[in-house]
């Protein structure tokens, strides 16, 4: 047994913690029940969205990092990325969360692991 959680249940702590923190979240694409991996795209009161990713860092761990912007002056390419991201991965979740301080929320999802 590995200390991960199944993809479904994380994605579901994932938007009660938004919820806790005033905020909201909703699953824009399911991926595999159990492995899939978790991509998040945070908002800031509907306008800024980043995408976050798990990646590896030196101590082993996987902390969501922010790997892409939604830049101002194209908006259309984040949303392609996004669409190209979940057709060269079915297995991904795709959770987009909208609350005042995404930064933070990010910090404590990673300091839940």
């Amino acid at each position: 047994m590995t200390g991960r959680l199944a993809a479904h249940v994380e994605a579901s702590a994932i938007l009660r913690l938004a919820e806790s923190h005033s905020g909201y979240g909703m699953v824009l694409a399911k991926g595999e029940h159990d492995a899939g991996t978790i991509l998040l795209v945070m908002l800031c009161r509907g306008v800024g969205p980043t995408l976050y990713e798990r990646m590896p860092q030196r101590d082993g761990s996987r902390l969501f990092v922010a790997t892409k912007k939604e830049d101002a002056e194209n908006k259309r390419e984040f949303s392609e990325y996004l669409t190209r991201r979940r057709h060269q991965d079915t297995d991904l979740w795709l959770i987009e969360v909208d609350i005042a301080d995404p930064e933070r929320f990010v910090a404590v999802i990673n300091d839940l692991r």
